[in-house]
């Protein structure tokens, strides 16, 4: 499947790609979020959203946090741990054949998740999509998705905590990093959510703009070095 989608002749453009993470339902449900990812591609950008499996793992890697730290079964962590095990045997086949891919990224295992996670957010946070949340930025901002939209049900406090509230520390730990959040409720403005997108797509196109000038220059300037030289 891998090789056909390789296969596929694409055109040779610069988009900016644009990470979609947040409350489970509403990153993924076109109906909860109005349809974001048709807003971004619409916009021009490539949208990347991080998959469903790694929620369940995130669930089940809880357990042995809770028996450490707090009242967890050591039955309930057997439990968890056996269940990571058995999902990332199966993604292990995937795993490897994504790496050797030209296109696409291989997923990481929720161990690593936990570990970047770690960096700027104690695992305790397991309420809603917890900890799981920052991990997502995490990975998506390193595997070269600066923009993200971080989408949350209005008054959602977890995800405003470990979404929003770890927006400043992102920004400060990683350069150019182009984070959005927004509000989805039924009595919300659909036009304010629509504009603040366009907002962060604005900036993603100038900051490829501004990345491509600067690599001309730089390759200018390299090229005249070498003619001096000569």
């Amino acid at each position: 499947m891998i090789a056909d989608f390789e296969s596929v002749e694409i055109e040779d453009v610069i988009k900016p790609r644009v990470g979609v993470v947040g409350e489970i339902l509403v990153k993924f449900h076109p109906t909860a979020n109005n349809d974001i990812v048709k807003l971004i591609e619409e916009e021009g950008g490539e949208a990347v959203v991080p998959d469903l499996v790694d929620f369940f793992l995130y669930s089940a890697y809880d357990a042995e946090y809770k028996y450490k730290y707090l009242s967890g079964s050591k039955r309930a962590k057997i439990l968890g741990n056996a269940t990571i095990n058995v999902v990332e045997m199966y993604r292990s086949v995937i795993r490897k054949a994504l790496k050797n891919s030209k296109r696409f990224e291989p997923p990481t295992t929720i161990y690593h998740l936990a570990e970047k996670a770690k960096e700027i957010i104690d695992l305790g946070n397991q309420t809603g999509e917890g900890w799981l949340l920052t991990a997502e930025m995490i990975e998506l901002i390193e595997m070269g998705v600066p923009n993200i939209a971080c989408l949350q049900p209005f008054a959602c406090l977890p995800n405003h905590v470990t979404g929003k509230g770890v927006a400043k520390a992102l920004r400060e730990r990683y350069k150019d990093v182009n984070i959005v959040a927004v509000d989805y409720d039924p009595g919300a403005s659909e036009v304010n959510q629509i504009n603040r997108l366009k907002l962060m797509m604005s900036v993603a196109h100038r900051r490829i703009v501004d990345n491509v000038k600067k690599f001309n220059e730089n390759i200018a300037l390299e090229e005249a070095s070498i003619s001096e030289q000569k």
